[in-house]
């Protein structure tokens, strides 16, 4: 069985979470959590402290032994908002890497909402009407609609409760010029997608992370129901009072309220009006909570990366393939021309699959790059390839990692006059390891795209024929219509055909 750890470095604090995989669902077997306040001055000085920096080094140390002595296969590390900002991050980089030897993944903004998304449908039975997800943190604040289970809109806010409280409070309690200030530019952010939020007319209100639960924890305590259905759920009234009684309180009496804690309650003002302008903005009714977040989507992710056939599997190849094809439509490539090149992409993959032995993970990313490969034209015909390249690995494409990004983004690169060398910008920016199939990769959408040379469909049937170890393609023509050109563009890769994998390429027509 498995064992997964994810690893959320946000701006406030820090969690892990581990999780053993038992036939197809996560068991989640360690959790820790630590606030860093590691965001912290970053939203004013754009630069991250010396003492925050060294605080969550300390914490994540913490974690890396956990991971170790819980022996887990496979360990996923992302930071979010403060990193984003921070124009010092890679010094934290390399000061993680050397402590723990973890690559820390910047996730944007959408990919984090993604994560949280998928964290929540794929542990929760959710309810088929419209949702709205809000996830507030200490940097920024995401927002997601869903529908049956798959995104409809989703956007990232600069709403987090630590950037708030280091732009706007600067006294305790906060004064009236303060409040004003925060809750206009919050107002401002808010009504800039409120009509989208309005009109998705979402059902059901899913509130995660810290500040969710410490206002949830609240409204417990100051009202008169207890239980713990009703203790995970605030109205749109109760936000209204929690903020304004919140924001007149001083710091040392907020700690006193049961659920806020000592360092939330330094940063909760800030995100409970965030909550308050969000529910009366958009017309919402209230919020539940959820402890699920970032990190089970990430748990999630990793488990469907394993097997497939799990619920997030399903989940994670939906949201791909949507994500491709807004991909598609937006740089205008056209849609029949990629999907003729795929479906022979995929041919050949599968018929070469004992001699190119990749990975079977490798065919996706094939198949995303047979319909990508044209998104440069967007930019400009001259240096299209770069200009793919370029579009891919930086593009929200969702679903992916950023290192499958750009695996994606590498095997539809070369696909003009020049071929990929491992000291090409591309190759190197890809892990060692992936280098040698990424050229196999590459190679093979090349020959699919000679298949498709000129759009004209004059190849009807390709024959894919292996013997003593060399290929021969049959091209079978339509009637009338002959594939001299698409034999032409084929035979120009026959010798790095051999280069690559050692074999004789030879072509025919029927």
């Amino acid at each position: 069985m498995p064992t997964f750890a994810a690893v959320d470095i946000g701006s406030n604090s820090v969690r892990l979470k581990i999780a053993r995989l038992e036939g197809r669902r996560l068991r989640a077997t360690h959790e820790d959590r630590e606030v860093t306040r590691l965001g912290e001055g970053v939203f004013r000085t754009g630069f991250l402290t010396p003492d925050s920096i060294a605080e969550t080094v300390k914490v994540l140390r913490r974690f890396h032994r956990a991971t170790q002595q819980i022996v887990t296969d496979s360990v996923r590390v992302v930071a979010t908002s403060a990193l984003r900002d921070a124009r010092n991050s890679q010094a934290f980089l390399e000061w993680v890497r050397s402590a723990t030897g973890w690559r820390v993944e910047i996730i944007s903004g959408l990919e984090e909402a993604r994560l949280i998304h998928l964290g929540l449908v794929s542990s929760r039975r959710m309810d088929t009407s419209p949702a709205l997800m809000i996830d507030l943190g200490g940097g920024s604040c995401e927002l997601t609609v869903s529908g049956r289970g798959r995104i409809r809109d989703t956007v990232s806010l600069p709403l987090g409760a630590v950037r708030l409280t280091d732009e706007f409070l600067r006294h305790d309690p906060p004064r009236k010029g303060e409040l004003k200030r925060l809750r206009g530019f919050i107002a401002r952010e808010v009504d800039r997608i409120s009509d989208r939020i309005t009109s998705a007319r979402v059902k059901n209100v899913i509130a995660t992370s810290g500040t969710a639960a410490a206002l949830a924890a609240t409204a417990s305590h100051l009202g008169k129901n207890t239980s713990s259905r009703q203790r995970a759920a605030v109205s749109s009234a109760e936000m209204t009072r929690i903020a304004k009684l919140l924001a007149r309180l001083p710091v040392g009496e907020r700690r006193k309220i049961q659920g806020i804690g000592p360092k939330r309650a330094e940063i909760i003002v800030a995100g409970a009006f965030v909550y308050h302008e969000l529910l009366e903005r958009c017309h919402l009714k209230g919020f539940r909570y959820s402890p699920l977040g970032l990190r089970d989507g990430l748990l999630a992710q990793m488990a469907a990366e394993y097997d497939r056939s799990t619920r997030s599997g399903k989940q994670i190849e939906s949201e791909r393939s949507d994500s491709i094809a807004k991909a598609v439509a937006h740089y205008g490539v056209d849609r029949k021309h990629a999907l003729d090149v795929r479906a022979s992409a995929m041919r050949l993959f599968t018929a070469l699959r004992s001699i190119h032995r990749l990975p079977a993970e490798y065919g996706e990313w094939l198949s995303a790059a047979a319909m990508l490969y044209e998104v440069g034209d967007f930019v400009n015909r001259n240096g299209r390839h770069r200009h793919t390249y370029y579009i891919i690995s930086n593009s929200e494409i969702l679903g992916y990692t950023p290192q499958q990004r750009r695996i994606i983004a590498a095997i539809a690169r070369y696909l003009g006059n020049s071929r990929p060398t491992m000291e090409d910008g591309p190759m190197k920016a890809i892990d060692s390891s992936d280098r040698a199939s990424v050229q196999k990769a590459i190679l093979l959408l090349r020959l699919a795209r000679a298949l498709n040379l000129g759009r004209s469909r004059a190849v009807q049937e390709v024959k894919i024929g292996l013997r003593a170890g060399d290929v021969r393609l049959t091209l079978v023509p339509r009637r009338r219509v002959g594939v001299d050109l698409e034999l032409w563009a084929i035979e120009k890769d026959c010798v790095y055909f051999r280069e690559i994998f050692g074999r004789k390429l030879s072509t025919a027509a029927a």
